[in-house]
């Protein structure tokens, strides 16, 4: 965490006067699905579709998929989460941050695959019974030349949240969204406020309310801890952000954080609890409060 993000932030912590929705922690985080998709491999990004039955995630080193980082799925019978195995969209390039869409009808992800406008692109396929349909491409309105991370379509379907590099952000990875009109998206806007900085912000999720945000921060992904972060939208835009406790974040990285569609009092993120291992799943229960200061 930085120095700039961490005294902002000193402002926002809990028990403070800041004005607005607060994000509450209920209890410890638990692993999901041990042994099937929480391995000793780097598992990130979960995202559960409505029904509960199906789990997406991606994975940058686990063995069986046909490319160096790709997206698995379990589905859930009367015994529990079945092996996984890699999904048939995958392609020989990069594909990762996995999201259903709130109705089901979607998965959004990320890919590198040929198509696109260039680093890392927006892509999503239709959900069709127990399969998926062709990969399409978000298109210009939403991608760039450079890279787009984590889509993620608002509770109410209007509302496309990612993280992009592209230029004239704050600096790094800015958070950006993309208002969605039928079946195409406006073009993407950088999330007004405090928010965005010199730093990288990425990996966000919409919780249930449709407009609090939980994202990751890092200076720099390879050299920095990442930590999770909640902020509120205010009148001109959003906070700078308030750090999650240590139920969400500890010692190592934690980033890569999804609304739970089966459960939306749930958040789903990837934490790495063994510095020795890879990052593993977890859910865990959240409340947002209205703090009785607010403005």
């Amino acid at each position: 965490m930085t120095v700039t993000r961490l005294l902002l932030a000193a402002c926002l912590l809990p028990g403070t006067s800041a004005p607005g929705q607060r994000v509450e922690i209920a209890g410890d985080a638990e692993l999901f699905a041990p042994g099937v998709a929480s391995t000793g491999h780097s598992e990130i990004r979960l995202t559960l579709s409505p029904d509960g039955r199906t789990a997406l995630w991606f994975s940058r080193d686990r063995p069986g998929g046909v490319g160096g980082y790709d997206i698995w799925m379990s589905r859930r019978s009367a015994t529990g989460w079945q092996p996984a195995a890699p999904v048939a969209f995958n392609s020989t390039g990069r594909d990762f941050d996995p999201a259903f869409s709130a109705d089901g009808r979607f998965v959004y992800f990320c890919s590198d695959r040929p198509g696109g406008s260039g680093g890392d692109d927006i892509w999503r396929v239709a959900v069709r019974g127990q399969g998926f349909g062709a990969p399409v491409n978000l298109g210009p309105a939403v991608n760039s030349a450079g890279k787009e991370f984590a889509p993620m379509l608002s509770p109410d379907g209007r509302t496309l949240l990612f993280s992009s590099d592209r230029p004239g952000g704050a600096g790094g990875h800015d958070l950006f969204t993309a208002h969605r009109s039928r079946a195409s998206f406006a073009a993407a806007r950088r999330l007004p406020g405090a928010l965005n900085t010199a730093a990288n912000e990425f990996d966000a999720t919409f919780l249930r309310d449709g407009a609090t945000i939980v994202f990751a921060h890092a200076m720099d992904f390879r050299r920095d801890r990442v930590d999770l972060f909640f902020a509120a939208r205010r009148a001109k835009g959003y906070d700078v952000g308030t750090l999650l406790p240590p139920a969400v974040n500890n010692a190592h990285d934690s980033y890569g954080a999804m609304l739970d569609w089966s459960d939306r009092d749930r958040l789903t993120f990837a934490g790495q609890r063994d510095p020795q291992g890879g990052m593993n799943l977890y859910r865990v229960r959240y409340r947002i409060t209205t703090d009785r200061h607010g403005g």
